[in-house]
C-alpha cells in the first residue's frame, strides 16, 4: 500500500484521542465524547459542503468512539461518500468505516456495492484491494451475489497484479465459506490449480487456502492439484534456507505454505502415479531427516517452524497409512518428544501418537513407549497432557498389555481430576470387557472401578456388566460371591447396591450353601442398604426382595413384613407403592409354580455392539480421534458378549462424522428382551446378527444402527398405528433435488439400513423395514458440528400422483437438534398401488442464523413391497409363458460397472426382494428370481432372469411382470446395480 505523505496526518483526530486518553473518570470520557458527537453532527447537517479530508476525519472519529464501545447512529452515510474519492488514505478510511460498522442487512448495501464494482473496474491494484478486503470483511450475501462471478475472473486473469491475486483468493475463500452455494463452479476451477506453480510465494500461500476448502466439497475438480502440490512442497523442502530469502522464518524455509499444502495433501489418498508418489515420500523422509539435525537457532521461533511441518508431515503419514517405514520414523520422533520440556510439545506428541496406535504398522512401536506414557500420567502437572495420556495408553491396549494399562488407569482414577473421571471409566470399562483375559478380572475391575468412582460409573457401565453376567454361567457364582463381599462395607456406593441387588436376586442361590452368606445374610445386607438409597435403586431393591421369595421360601415372611410395612404399602412415590402391593399380593396369592414361573432367572441379553464405546465418543463430541474408533484389529483381542470390533477393512483415520449416529444407550437390564418369532419380525430384521450368537461387525455405513432395537408390532397393520402425519409442504414449496439425489437412491435399492446423505453440518441415516404392503423407516438427523440447529423440520412430500400411491405417515422431531446430537423420526409407510417415482425428504434448519435446506428422495422403492416366491422349474417356466406379451416384458443389456462376483449379484438380487430360485436355469452360471409386489389394490406377480457374460462383461436382464410400467421400472431399478 502506499505510504500515507505527511499532509495527511490528522491533527484533529489526535487531539481528540488525547482528550480521551487524559479523561480521569467515566463520566469525563462519556462528557467529551458527546461533546464531539454533536460537533461532528453539526457539521455533516451544516449547509457548508465538507471537503475529503474533513469527512474522513470526523468519519475516522466516528470510528475511534465506537471502537471505545460507544454506539454509532451516523456517519455512514459519508463514509460511503469516501468511496468515490480518488486519494487512498479517504477511500481507505471509508472501507474501514464500512467493514467494521454497517451492517449485512443495510439499506446502504447496494450504492456500497456500485462502489466497490466501480474500485474492481478500475483497474487500479490498489483500489481493487480495498474493495476486495471490503467485500470478505463484510461478507454478506447479497455481497457474495453481486461479486461471487466477479471475483474468480480477477482471480485467474493474466494482467491482475500479484497482491490483487491474493486478495482475490481470499475474499474468494470467505465467500465460499459463508456460502458455498454463490461460488460458481466452471472454468476458472482447473485454472486455479495452476496458481500453485506462481512465482510468487503469497499468491501460491492464498490459492493452497482457497483449493483446501474447495476440494473438500468437490474433490473430483481439484485432483490435479496432488501432483502440483507435490511439486511444490518438493521444492519448498529441498531449498535452502538462503534460497527462498523474502520467505524464510527464523531459518525455515516458506514454513506456512509448508503447512498449507501438506494439509491440502491430506484431502486425498496417496497419490496413483508412482512418480509423484515417490517424490512425495522423498519429500516427508526429508522432513523427518530435517527434524533430526541440529538447530540453526535457539529462538523458540525456529523451533515453533519446524515443528509445525514435522507435525503435519506426521498427519499426513498417518493419513495416508501405506508407508510402514515411514510410520515407525514417526512413531521414533514422536518418541523423542514425550519426555521434551516444552509441554506442548509433550501433547502435541501424545495427541499424534494416539492416531498412530490405530495402525496395523505402527502399533507395536508405540506400545514400546508404554512405561514413558505412564510415567506421564503420574507425573505431569497439565491435565489436558494427562488426558492425552490416558487416551494414548486406551489406544495401545491390546491383548498382551491389558492388564497392566487397566491396572495403571484405575491407580490414577484416585487422583484423577475430576472434569475426566468419567471418561476414564468408560475407557477401564471398555479395555476390561474388551481385552479380559477371564471373565472374573472383568468382573473385579468393574467392581473396582464402581467403588473407587462410583458417582462417574453411568448406568452403561453397570448394565453391561449385568449383561455378561447373566449371559455367562461360569462367572455368576464368582460375581454372586464378590458382590457380595462388596456390599459388605461400612461406606458402598449406589451403584455398587444397584449391582449388587440385582445378581443376588438373580444368582443369589449359587452362595447360599456358606453359612456366611446364607439366604437371611443376604437378605438382611441388602435391605441395610435399602433406606440410603433413591427410589430408582430401591424399586430394584424391592424386585430382588421378590426373586428372594422364589429363592429362598424360608426369607418368605420377612420379606412379607417388610413389603406389608405402612412406609411400603403408603409411600409417597407411586412406582414404590404400586410394586410393594403387587408384590405383596402376588406372593400371597400365587402357588409355588406359578411364582417360579413369573420370578423365573432372566434369559441371556441379545448379543449387540457394547453401548459403552457408543457413550465414550458421545463425552468426546464431533470430531474425536481415531484412538476412539478402533481402526485396528486385534487378532488376540477377546470380546466378551458378543462386542464388536472393526476390521481390517477399516484401517485408515476415521472421519469426524463417525461418532455422531449409533449412540443410543442399552435398555436396563430390567427388561427381559422379547422372544425372536415369525410375528416379531421387525426384531428379527433390525437385530444385528441371530440371537444368542456374536453378532458381525458392522459396515462403516451401517455402524450408527448397532443399538437400535425398535418395539415390535403385534400384526402387519400395526406398522401404522400412529394415525398423526404431519402437514407437509407442497411440492412447489420446496427446492430441487440436489443433483446425487439418484445416485443416493440407487444405494438404497438393494439394502435398507445405511447413511442416506452427509456433508460438513448433516448425517442421515436410513434403517427400515417392510413386510407385504406395509414399511416402517427410521430416519437419524446427526447434528455434526457443535452448533445447535435451530427451526429443524424434515417433511417427506409426495410428488404428482404419488399422494395416491403411497402413503406416509410421520411423527415430528425436535424443533433444536444440538451440537453432537442425533433426533430419530419414524415414518410408517403404506404401498396403495404401484409406483414410479420415490417421495421427496424436505429438510430446512437454521444454522449459524442462517437458513439450510435440502431435498433428497426418500430410499422408498417400488421392490421394497416384494414378498419372495419359491416355485418349481415347472411351475416357474409355465407361468414365464403366460407373461409372454410384449408390454408385460422389459429387457436390458448392458456393460458391468462392477466386478462381476456371483456371490455379489445373489446377495444384490435377495437384497432386491425376490427368492432365488436353483436347478430352474439350464445355465447354472444364470440367475432367476420370483416374487410378488404386494400392494393394497392388486398383487402384481414379477419373474426375473439375469444372464451374465464374465468374458464379454456383459449381463442381460429379463423382468415379466403382469403390468408393463412395473416392469420397465424394476428392470431399470436393477441393472443400476451392477
Amino acid at each position: 500500500m502506499p505510504a500515507v505523505s505527511k499532509g495527511d496526518g490528522m491533527r484533529g483526530l489526535a487531539v481528540f484521542i488525547s482528550d480521551i486518553r487524559n479523561c480521569k473518570s467515566k463520566e469525563a470520557e462519556i462528557k467529551r465524547i458527546n461533546k464531539e458527537l454533536a460537533n461532528i453532527r453539526s457539521k455533516f447537517k451544516g449547509d457548508k459542503a465538507l471537503d475529503g479530508y474533513s469527512k474522513k476525519k470526523y468519519v475516522c472519529k466516528l470510528l475511534f468512539i465506537f471502537l471505545l464501545g460507544h454506539d454509532i447512529d451516523f456517519g455512514h452515510m459519508e463514509a460511503v461518500n469516501l468511496l468515490s474519492s480518488n486519494k487512498y488514505t479517504e477511500k481507505q478510511i471509508g472501507y474501514l468505516f464500512i467493514s467494521v460498522l454497517v451492517n449485512s442487512n443495510s439499506e446502504l448495501i447496494r450504492l456500497i456495492n456500485n462502489a466497490i464494482k466501480n474500485d474492481l473496474a478500475s483497474r487500479n491494484p490498489t483500489f481493487m484491494c480495498l474493495a476486495l478486503h471490503c467485500i470478505a470483511n463484510v461478507g454478506s450475501r447479497e455481497m457474495g451475489e453481486a461479486f461471487a462471478a466477479d471475483i474468480p475472473r480477477i482471480l485467474v486473469a493474466g494482467d491482475s497484479m500479484d497482491s490483487v491475486k491474493q486478495s482475490a483468493a481470499l475474499c474468494l475463500l470467505r465467500l465460499y465459506k459463508a456460502s458455498p452455494d454463490l461460488v460458481p463452479m466452471g472454468e476458472w476451477t482447473a485454472r486455479v490449480v495452476h496458481l500453485l506453480n506462481d512465482q510468487h510465494m503469497g499468491v501460491v500461500t492464498a490459492a493452497v487456502s482457497l483449493i483446501t476448502c474447495l476440494c473438500k466439497k468437490n474433490p473430483d475438480d481439484f485432483k490435479t492439484c496432488i501432483s502440483l502440490a507435490v511439486s511444490r512442497l518438493s521444492r519448498i523442502v529441498s531449498s535452502a534456507s538462503t534460497d527462498l530469502q523474502d520467505y524464510t522464518y527464523y531459518f525455515v524455509p516458506a514454513p506456512w505454505l509448508s503447512v498449507k499444502l501438506l494439509r491440502l495433501l491430506q484431502c486425498y489418498p496417496p497419490p496413483e502415479d508412482a512418480a509423484v508418489k515417490g517424490r512425495l515420500v522423498e519429500c516427508l523422509e526429508t522432513v523427518l531427516n530435517k527434524a533430526q539435525e541440529p538447530p540453526k537457532s535457539k529462538k523458540v521461533q525456529h523451533s515453533n517452524a519446524k515443528n509445525a511441518i514435522l507435525f503435519e508431515t506426521i498427519s499426513l503419514i498417518i493419513h495416508y497409512d501405506s508407508e510402514p517405514n515411514l510410520l515407525v520414523r514417526a512413531c521414533n520422533q514422536l518418541g523423542q518428544f514425550l519426555q521434551h520440556r516444552e509441554t506442548n510439545l509433550r501433547y502435541l506428541a501424545l495427541e499424534s501418537m494416539c492416531m498412530l496406535a490405530s495402525s496395523e504398522f505402527s502399533h507395536e512401536a508405540v506400545k514400546t513407549h508404554i512405561d514413558t506414557v505412564i510415567n506421564a500420567l503420574k507425573t505431569e502437572r497439565d491435565v489436558s497432557v494427562r488426558q492425552r495420556a490416558a487416551d494414548l495408553l486406551y489406544a495401545m491396549c491390546d491383548r498382551s498389555n491389558a492388564k497392566q494399562i487397566v491396572s495403571e488407569m484405575l491407580r490414577y482414577l484416585e487422583t484423577a481430576d475430576y472434569a475426566i473421571r468419567e471418561e476414564i471409566v468408560l475407557k477401564v470399562a471398555i479395555l476390561a470387557e474388551k481385552y479380559a483375559v477371564d471373565y472374573s478380572w472383568y468382573v473385579d475391575t468393574i467392581l473396582n472401578l464402581i467403588r473407587i468412582a462410583g458417582d462417574y460409573v453411568s448406568e452403561e457401565v453397570w448394565y453391561r456388566v449385568l449383561q455378561i453376567v447373566t449371559n455367562r454361567d461360569d462367572v455368576q457364582g464368582y460375581a454372586a460371591k464378590t458382590v457380595f463381599e462388596a456390599l459388605q462395607a461400612p461406606a458402598c456406593h449406589e451403584n455398587m447396591v444397584k449391582v449388587g441387588g440385582y445378581i443376588l436376586g438373580e444368582f443369589g442361590n449359587l452362595i447360599a450353601g456358606d453359612p456366611r452368606s446364607s439366604p437371611p445374610v443376604q437378605f438382611s445386607l441388602l435391605h441395610s442398604k435399602f433406606h440410603l438409597c433413591s427410589v430408582a435403586t430401591r424399586a430394584l431393591l424391592l424386585s430382588t426382595y421378590i426373586k428372594f421369595i422364589n429363592l429362598f421360601p424360608e426369607t418368605k415372611a420377612t420379606i412379607q413384613g417388610v413389603l406389608r410395612a405402612g412406609s411400603q404399602l403408603r409411600n409417597a412415590d407411586v412406582e414404590l407403592q404400586q410394586r410393594a402391593v403387587e408384590y405383596l399380593t402376588l406372593s400371597s396369592v400365587a402357588s409355588t409354580d406359578v411364582l417360579a414361573t413369573v420370578l423365573e432367572e432372566m434369559p441371556p441379553f441379545p448379543e449387540r455392539e457394547s453401548s459403552i464405546l457408543a457413550k465414550l465418543k458421545r463425552k468426546k463430541g464431533p470430531g474425536a480421534g481415531s484412538a476412539l474408533d478402533d481402526g485396528r484389529r486385534d487378532p488376540s483381542s477377546n470380546d466378551i458378549n458378543g462386542g464388536v470390533e472393526p476390521t481390517p477393512s477399516t484401517v485408515s483415520t476415521p472421519s469426524p462424522s463417525a461418532d455422531l449416529l449409533g449412540l443410543r444407550a442399552a435398555p436396563p437390564p430390567a427388561a427381559p428382551p422379547a422372544p425372536a418369532s415369525a410375528g416379531n419380525l421387525l426384531v428379527d430384521v433390525f437385530s444385528d446378527g441371530p440371537p444368542a450368537q456374536p453378532s458381525l461387525g458392522p459396515t462403516p455405513e451401517q455402524a450408527f444402527l448397532s443399538e437400535l432395537e425398535p418395539p415390535a408390532p403385534e400384526s402387519p397393520m400395526a406398522l401404522l398405528a400412529d394415525p398423526a402425519p404431519a402437514a407437509d409442504p407442497g411440492p412447489e414449496d420446496i427446492g430441487p433435488p440436489i443433483p446425487e439425489a439418484d445416485d443416493l437412491l440407487n444405494k438404497f435399492v438393494c439394502k435398507n439400513n445405511g447413511v442416506l446423505f452427509e456433508n460438513q453440518l448433516l448425517q442421515i441415516g436410513v434403517k427400515s423395514e417392510f413386510r407385504q404392503n406395509l414399511g416402517r423407516m427410521y430416519l437419524f438427523y446427526g447434528n455434526k458440528t457443535s452448533v445447535q440447529f435451530q427451526n429443524f423440520s424434515p417433511t417427506v412430500v409426495h410428488p404428482g400422483d404419488l399422494q395416491t400411491q403411497l402413503a406416509v405417515q410421520t411423527k415430528r422431531v425436535a424443533a433444536q437438534v444440538d451440537g453432537g446430537a442425533q433426533v430419530q423420526q419414524v415414518l410408517n409407510i403404506e404401498c396403495l398401488r404401484d409406483f414410479l417415482t420415490p417421495p421427496l425428504l424436505s429438510v430446512r434448519f437454521r444454522y449459524g442464523g442462517a437458513p439450510q435446506s435440502l431435498t433428497l428422495k426418500l430410499p422408498v422403492t417400488i421392490n421394497k413391497f416384494f414378498q419372495p416366491t419359491e416355485m418349481a422349474a415347472q411351475d416357474f417356466f409355465q407361468r414365464w409363458k403366460q407373461l409372454s406379451l410384449p408390454l408385460q416384458e422389459a429387457q436390458k443389456i448392458f456393460k458391468a460397472n462392477h466386478p462381476m462376483d456371483a456371490e455379489v449379484t445373489k446377495a444384490k438380487l435377495l437384497g432386491f426382494g425376490s427368492a432365488l430360485l436353483d436347478n430352474v436355469d439350464p445355465n447354472p452360471e444364470n440367475f432367476v428370481g420370483a416374487g410378488i409386489i404386494q400392494t393394497k389394490a392388486l398383487q402384481v406377480g414379477c419373474l426375473l432372469r439375469l444372464e451374465p457374460n464374465a468374458q464379454a462383461q456383459m449381463y442381460r436382464l429379463t423382468l415379466r411382470t403382469s403390468k408393463e410400467p412395473v416392469s420397465r421400472h424394476l428392470c431399470e431399478l436393477l441393472a443400476q446395480q451392477f
